[in-house]
């Protein structure tokens, strides 16, 4: 297959292209700064671009834009919806505009977060934003045309970030970074659809 990894260069992108490349797959990596070819997700018109230039691609797996934490006391609507538009709505547009370019049976493999599950303090846009993915692709999944699939894994805190974010998540348990690619690969390589891969360790 040929495969869109969208934040290849991010801490799940550095196990997973690897895994893709030894699975078979010819793997382009698009992102903001860095990869093969450049893409914004939080500009439609980029997102276009990245399609046309690919071409019709059999996968497109986002493991870009994570959400900002935030303060409760001070969060405001405007904050809510500028954090949205990267994490949400870049990645639905994955989709949205997707439809129209990618192969016939292509998969989206999107990303959310526990957050939408497990209440955790300094992440109510990140609870909201990842959420609204889950509905996002319960609804895509009865709507893509083409025996097109989506589905959306949601992890928690990643082995490989662990320094990075405990501080933030004190007490959270830590999921591996091998079983969480391993359900990006299930996503590319099986059949389903309209699936949340809760991935919570």
């Amino acid at each position: 297959m040929r495969i869109v990894v969208v934040g290849g260069a991010g801490t799940i992108g550095q196990r997973l292209l690897p895994a893709l490349h030894q699975a078979g797959h010819e793997v382009v990596v698009a992102g903001r700064t860095s990869g093969e070819v450049r893409v914004d997700l939080v500009d439609h018109d980029s997102i276009e671009a990245m399609y046309r230039e690919v071409g019709a691609v059999d996968a497109v797996v986002s493991i870009a834009a994570h959400g900002a934490l935030d303060d409760f006391a001070t969060l405001t609507t405007e904050a809510m919806a500028e954090n949205m538009r990267a994490k949400f709505f870049g990645q639905a547009d994955l989709v949205l505009t997707g439809q129209h370019h990618c192969a016939d049976g292509a998969s989206f493999t999107l990303t959310s977060g526990i957050f939408a599950d497990q209440a955790w303090r300094g992440v109510t846009g990140g609870g909201v934003i990842s959420g609204a993915l889950h509905s996002f692709v319960l609804s895509a999944a009865i709507e893509l045309p083409r025996r097109m699939r989506v589905n959306v894994v949601s992890p928690t805190m990643i082995s490989d970030s662990v320094d990075a974010f405990d501080e933030h998540f004190p007490g959270m348990r830590p999921v591996s970074t091998d079983e969480v690619v391993a359900h990006y690969l299930r996503c590319v390589d099986g059949d389903d659809t309209g699936q949340i891969i809760r991935a919570y360790g």
